[in-house]
Parts: C-alpha cells; structure tokens; sequence
C-alpha cells in the first residue's frame, strides 16, 4: 500500500549542504532568475527600470540569455511570439508603473492568441503597497488592477520566501489550457534585500490538463458519425495544442471538409482535398459552413473575424470544443465541451464511425473555385502577385509575423502557411506594432532559420527602434515594409464611408537610409524585383529591411448587405 508521504522526494546529501549554507551576495532578484531556470527557462525578455534592477543584477549571475528591447511593449510583443514557438511560457521583465503599464498592449494580444507570456514586473518598496498615496516614483493606488481585466492570473509577492511558489503559480498557470499572460510583481526592497532563502534548485509547475467529459465527447461522435453535411472550423487553438494531425484524422475520417480562421493558419494542409483553406471573409464560405447540418467548431469562440463578422447564422447542430470558459458558446448555441483541442480530437477519434462522402471534394472544389472568381472579377492582380512573391520568397520552415496592415489582411485569407505554427499576426487583439518585434522573438527562440516580419510604413514607425535589437542580437529577421504613406486601410475605411479620408496620411523617413543608420542593411523593391529582393535578404546572415513602395487595396467584402 502505497501512501502520500512515500511519495515525497528527500533531497540529497549535496542539495542539504546547499540548502544550509547558501551562497553570499544573493537577493530577491536571484530568487527570481533561479526559480526561473528552474522551471526551464532559457530565455527572458524585458526592459531595465529603476525598481526593477535586482532582478536584472541578478541575471548577471545566471546562464539566462537577456534579450533587452527599446519599448515594454516590444518586448512583450517578442515574449508573445517566443511563447507562441516554443510552447513554453516567455519570461518578461519590467519595472514599475509607466513601464509596466507600456506592456498593457502586447499582453492584450498575448490574451486574445493565448500566448504564454509569463510578466514579471517590479512594485514600489513594499510599505507603499494598499493603496495610500506614499508619494514613491511609478506609484499607483493598484498596479495589479490595470492588469487583472488582461491577463490570466495576478500574482503579488510582499517577501522573498513567497517569490518561487508565485513565480510557479503562474508559470502553471500560463501553460494550463488555454495558455495566456500572467503577472507577477514584487515589491523593490523585496527584489533589493540580501537574501538567505536556500538556492533555488527545480521547481514543479506542471500545467494542469483540460480533458472532456466523456459523455459529451460521445454524443459529438455519434452526431458527427450520422452526419450528412459535416463540417470544421479549426481555430488557434488547434495550433496551441499541436493538435493538427489529430485534426486531420479526425477530417478525413468524417470526410469532413475543413477551414481554418486566422489563428489557425496551418492548422490543415491548404492543398487537402478536404481544405477550405481560410475565406472566412467571403459569402461562398459562409454559406458553405451554414449549410452544414454538423459542425464542428475545435479551438475558436467564432468571433468577429471568423464569423464573417457576425453574419454566420449556421442552421445545423453545432459542436464546440473550446479551452476558454468564456469563449463557450457565447456567440452560437452548441453542444459545448470546455476541453483542450487536443484532447478532445483524440476522444473523438476513439469513438466516431468512418463516413463515406464522394462528393465532399467535389463540393469543396466548386467552392473555391467560386471564391476564385469572385476574387479574379475584382482586378486585384498587383495584390495577389505581392503575395505570391512573399510566399515564394519565403523559405519552407520559416515563421512569418504580420502586422495590421492590408497585406497582412489578404494573408489572413489567401497566404498557404504550409504548416502550423508558422504564420503569426495580432488579429487576436488587432493593435499596430506587432509584426517585426515579435519576429525578433521567434528569431531568439530560433536562430537557425530565417524569420520575416511584414508592416506597412504606419505599423512599422511603432517598432522602429527595435532595429538597434536586432542588429544588437544579430538577429535573423527579415523586415518588409509595404510603404503606402498613411494608414491604408483606414484610408480605405473612412474614404467608403464618408466620401474621403482624415488623419491618415503620413510623413514618413526613408526606410532604407534609416534602416542603414542602424547598420542594418536596406533595399528598396519593386512588386516586379520583390521575390528576388526578398529572398536575398532572407537568406543573408542577420537583419535586413525590403522596403516595397505601393498602394494595396482590399478585396470587396461580403458582410455589408
């Protein structure tokens, strides 16, 4: 018979002797960097501050590699999308008050992607803590506040003993299903005081798992198995669980055809037969997916952007697999299972019946094909030959980060990200600014190959600093710029809407003299040089900017009646 106390693990003769005489010189901060690597970190991310520097003290003492950017809120865009690469939880380092309250944005989209970001931010000395008006630099009545709409957890630490179980905490709690940002803060004086707390030496953050109930996985696959017209929706969190080729099996099982929304670019082949690729903005699909008389809906909360904008009414029965409460039928009725993706799809691959359907290709065909043409009676040539150069210029293997401008909206629909986990953009919360530091980040996390990050010339001058990063790192990202003079889709917007456009047109720099004053080398392309110019700066060593002057339009929309 086996008891609770057998289980527990006795350190050893060396892990006592360490733990009775810990080293001198030690402080707060260091019991931040060990829990770190004791939880198999590697990398962190961040920004100096004046309340928070015994934490960046202490990562002189550690093997922790510092990936340090020039604004909060790139580097939480950098720690979101080495989140997104690695599964593993990004460390992000801040201090007090206006640095802290930078990262708001990047943490936002780190949420609406479920990204693991795990941010660790200083606090004012700990006697200014509850809420007075002590009068301390970066004070406010509630730091904790401003994050807790935001973030997953909320984690405050007032002594040093509490640091490693909270830093676990949360560690925990980004990677448990759905994954997302979560904060920690710890006063100065806490980060600050010599410490004599024992070394930090591993730490057990196992996330926990999010498993279906049975009975509902069963009523799911006798639904899907009896199914004439099934059908998928496969949202990002197909590609947070790594679940794509459960998701495949599960499709060509059913013979079930297949689209992907934005965050879950890649998460099916987009040349399968059963693929409908990602036209979620296009009437056709729409249609389709309503014509369904089962769908299943695996890793998405059918919002906005992959609803056609709430015009998506299906008429079949719905079923939902979703790791977010909160996202669980708060948009359609369903049969809902709050259950990881992953772990759902294996369920229902134990328990469904193989279906015949001769005609699911076929339908899928002339479904594209549909779209196809509405899209070729729209002369959009120069649009779609942009696109194709990226995806061609573009090596096999190699992520892409998009930020929000037009090319990035065609890719959403049109771009082949050929496998999961490579095609990233902030469609989950929507700010500018995203793509070329968050390509920093999945360059950090991989230096090995050649990452591209894609802006227009309004989203890039909020990430312009980040090229002394990333010529500081030698970082192999390379960065296109699609230079239209102003906002353009917004130049887009407002002149549909009222007759002409307002506070949309800029004056910007020369990206590539720019570029080149930060001793990164700059090119500026044409849409006919644009593969070749490309592809040679993607495959130099180290950073590099292509900038393309041109003016993109939209293709028509289908949700305005």
């Amino acid at each position: 018979m086996t008891h609770d106390h057998d289980l527990v693990l006795r350190p050893t003769e060396a892990q006592t002797a360490a733990a009775l005489n810990p080293p001198a010189g030690r402080n707060g901060g260091d019991l931040v960097v060990e829990t770190l690597a004791g939880l198999g970190a590697t990398t962190v991310f961040g920004l100096p501050g004046q309340h928070a520097l015994g934490m960046f003290d202490a990562l002189r003492r550690s093997a922790l590699r510092y990936v340090g950017l020039r604004v909060e809120n790139n580097a939480g865009f950098a720690a979101d999308a080495y989140g997104r690469i690695t599964g593993e939880a990004a460390p992000l380092l801040l201090s007090t008050g206006p640095g802290a309250l930078t990262s708001l944005a990047a943490l936002h989209e780190a949420a609406s992607a479920s990204a693991p970001v795990l941010a660790i931010s200083s606090q004012v000395p700990t006697a200014g803590l509850g809420g007075g008006r002590h009068g301390y630099l970066h004070e406010l009545p509630d730091q904790a506040a401003s994050f807790r709409g935001v973030v997953k957890s909320v984690h405050t630490v007032r002594t040093q003993s509490q640091i490693p179980s909270a830093i676990a905490a949360a560690w925990q709690s980004a990677l448990t299903a759905p994954h997302g940002p979560v904060w920690v803060e710890i006063p100065q004086d806490v980060l600050l005081a010599e410490t004599s707390v024992p070394v930090v030496t591993a730490v057990d953050a196992t996330p926990d798992e999010l498993p279906p109930r049975p009975e509902l996985t069963a009523v799911a696959a006798d639904l899907l198995s009896r199914a004439a017209r099934p059908a998928v929706i496969a949202g990002g969190g197909v590609v947070r669980s790594d679940a794509a080729g459960k998701l495949r099996q599960l499709a060509e099982t059913l013979n079930a055809p297949v689209v992907t929304t934005y965050g879950g670019k890649g998460a099916f082949p987009w040349h399968h037969p059963l693929s409908l690729q990602s036209w979620l903005e296009d009437r056709h699909t729409t249609d389709f997916l309503e014509d369904a008389d089962v769908l299943l809906v695996v890793g998405s909360g059918l919002g906005e952007l992959s609803s056609n904008y709430h015009t998506f009414k299906p008429r079949g029965r719905v079923i939902q697999i979703e790791a977010d409460l909160g996202k669980l039928e708060s948009n359609h009725p369903a049969l809902g299972i709050h259950a990881d993706a992953r772990l759902a799809l294996q369920a229902l691959l134990e328990t469904v019946t193989p279906r015949e359907d001769d005609q699911a290709a076929d339908r899928v065909r002339d479904l594209l094909s549909c779209v196809s043409e509405r899209i070729a009676a729209q002369e959009l040539t120069l649009e779609q030959d942009v696109l194709a150069s990226v995806r061609r210029a573009l090596p096999a293997g190699s992520p892409s980060f998009w930020d929000m401008t037009i090319l990035a909206y065609w890719a959403w629909s049109a771009f082949d990200a050929q496998a999961p986990n490579l095609m990233h953009s902030a469609q989950g919360a929507g700010g500018l600014g995203y793509g070329f530091p968050a390509a920093l980040g999945a360059a950090a996390a991989d230096p090995t190959r050649p990452v591209l990050a894609v802006s227009g010339d309004g989203g890039a001058l909020y990430s312009i600093a980040e090229l002394a990063t990333a010529r500081q790192h030698d970082l192999p990202v390379t960065w296109l710029i699609v230079d239209d003079g102003g906002y353009g889709i917004l130049r887009e917007y407002m002149s549909d809407a009222f007759g002409e456009p307002t506070a949309t047109e800029l004056t910007r720099p020369d990206y590539v003299a720019l570029a080149e004053s930060f001793g990164v080398p700059g090119v500026r392309t044409s849409p006919e040089t644009l593969e070749t110019d490309l592809a040679k700066a993607l495959a130099a060593p180290g950073p590099s900017v292509v900038v393309l002057p041109a003016l993109l339009r939209m293709f028509a929309p289908t949700h305005l009646g």
